[in-house]
């Protein structure tokens, strides 16, 4: 039988231990028996009085972190659901693929950050914070100002995880979401709306959260050529965006259909003008948009080759999602 686990991950005084704290008083632990794996402990202690039907295991090493440990954890102890307090400096894919037993099922990432030192980690250990980002199903950042929530949303980080449920919270535990509702960053009024070259990013953005608002418009772009290798026969032009750091350029593109779109070459770089239209699409999982393309022509690279900016419902308390299917594994 499967095991959940539950990891919470972030750097030191992140706010990990309160988090755990506050579903295990929530009663998180209540009916089924639970490991709590220790990995890094702060100035905050777990709450004696929540640790009811709760084994905490403390690991000090990472090299004690192994999958064998952890399988003489399961025989020893018998938990029905596992929760994993993450050292922020211990790499999260060693985790995935060495150390979680084949039937320890990843059921949810929760991610925490200090919101004014998010700037600072990213600088100077931006693999580390962002495989954090990358991976989380729920990403918190914490102690936010008024201008700190200003800068996030002026970041990728929708670009970054569009999985993950994104929150800021304040000095005083008010917590608000990432995204700030229904705002159009375009003039959606006229009959052919011109995306302008750094704004890819933003557009990308605001199409995949708000597609019905896109359905049926005409656009204007230029991008680069792209056929999947994954899917064949589905082309996908896009552009190279920066999602948080100049070490994490990723290319991001949109379904196109068009009769003349095999012409091109990847990396070529074309002047599109197409409609968009919401579809059930393999490559996307799910619905998405797709460019029906009626004019298309070779251009010369803009100016802004690569794009840097994109924008950025609290229930009311983080919360975990119990009934969450396993995650796929990370594979080569």
């Amino acid at each position: 039988m499967d095991i959940p686990v539950y990891l919470v991950a972030g750097f030191l005084d992140a706010g990990k231990t309160n988090f755990i704290n506050g579903i295990l008083e929530d009663g998180f632990a209540r009916e089924d028996k639970t490991l709590l794996l220790c990995c890094e402990e702060g100035e905050e202690e777990y709450e004696k009085k929540a640790l009811d039907n709760v084994t905490v295991v403390t690991v000090d090493d990472e090299d004690e972190l192994t999958a064998d440990f952890c399988r003489e954890l399961e025989k020893k102890y018998r938990p029905k659901q596992v929760l994993i307090e993450y050292n922020g400096m211990w790499q999260m894919e060693k985790l995935y693929r060495d150390v979680l037993p084949a039937n320890w099922a990843l059921y949810q990432i929760m991610t925490f950050v200090q919101a004014p030192t998010f700037e600072l980690f990213v600088k100077n250990m931006g693999q580390l914070m962002m495989e954090k980002i990358t991976n989380a199903d729920m990403l918190v950042f914490n102690r936010c100002t008024p201008e700190l929530k200003e800068a996030l949303r002026a970041r990728n980080l929708r670009m970054v995880n569009r999985r993950a449920d994104i929150y800021l919270e304040d000095n005083d535990g008010n917590s608000e979401d990432y995204l700030t509702g229904n705002e159009c960053p375009f003039d959606m009024t006229p009959d052919l709306i011109d995306i302008p070259d750094d704004d890819y990013g933003v557009w990308y953005v605001d199409v995949m959260d708000h597609l019905d608002r896109w359905d049926g418009k005409r656009v204007h772009m230029k991008l680069l050529m792209c056929h999947s290798k994954k899917f064949p026969g589905v082309h996908c032009p896009g552009r190279f965006v920066m999602t948080c750091c100049e070490n994490d350029i990723q290319f991001v593109g949109v379904v196109a259909k068009g009769k003349d779109l095999k012409a091109y070459k990847n990396r070529d770089w074309v002047d599109v003008t197409a409609t968009v239209r919401k579809e059930y699409i393999e490559a996307y999982q799910g619905e998405g948009p797709v460019l029906y393309v009626d004019k298309i022509t070779t251009c010369a690279k803009p100016a802004h080759g690569i794009n840097k900016q994109a924008p950025g419902q609290w229930p009311g308390a983080f919360r975990i999602v119990e009934n969450r299917q396993p995650r796929a594994m990370p594979v080569e």
